[in-house]
């Protein structure tokens, strides 16, 4: 099988009613998309980290009423999984494409990574470049650029990420879902292999 991008129908899988539904459209239309994708990076991430990668698919079995409002792939270096550790994330809502390296509230060692990259605020700082967005939530859509952020907020956002228990700190890429590069697997592949290549010195020091 090999990837070619994500469709309109990928973005309306989000606007299907019902819990049932809506990951019976998951698990056909975007779950095989995933898998495809995700073999692909799990090799990339592998050597740009030289450490062995796995890939993880997000299943919602928690969920029981509620449908889930995205989805997404991890690629983590543990096996078992990946919201305990620092991962990379692909996913969707209904309107754009989510790529990260995110450091999410499960971190038992939270206060360390922070403590880490409050120590080389400036370096991390200038590591991003501008076109890139940062979120305190994976939860929720909204992001805000890396131009719009001083040194002194990413700082401070990195304060909150750390004395915050439910903060989190995430570091990548949106693209919107009606960008022609979604239409291109491998131009997209190529910008999401780029974007994580560009964000491993930030996870290296996280380790």
């Amino acid at each position: 099988m090999i990837f070619n991008g994500f469709s309109e129908q990928d973005f309306q899988t989000f606007l299907i009613e019902g819990l049932d539904n809506r990951m019976e459209s998951i698990k056909e239309n975007i779950q095989p998309k995933f898998k495809e994708l995700g073999d692909i990076l799990c090799q990339d991430i592998s050597g740009f980290s030289g450490v062995e990668m796995y890939l993880h698919i997000a299943k919602h079995l928690r969920r029981t009423v509620n449908p889930p409002k995205d989805t997404w792939l991890a690629i983590c270096h543990n096996k078992r999984g990946y919201k305990q550790h620092p991962h990379f994330q692909i996913g969707l809502f209904d309107d754009h494409v989510f790529i990260w390296l995110a450091f999410i509230y499960e971190l038992p060692n939270k206060t360390e990574i922070a403590n880490a990259f409050l120590k080389d605020a400036t370096n991390i700082y200038k590591t991003i470049p501008p076109t890139y967005v940062m979120s305190m939530d994976h939860t929720k859509k909204e992001s805000k650029s890396i131009k719009d952020i001083s040194k002194p907020e990413f700082i401070q956002s990195l304060e909150y990420f750390k004395n915050v228990k439910k903060a989190e700190f995430l570091i990548g890429r949106h693209v919107q879902a009606n960008d022609e590069l979604l239409k291109n697997g491998e131009a997209f592949i190529e910008f999401a292999r780029e974007t994580f290549k560009t964000l491993m010195p930030i996870y290296k020091q996280s380790l």
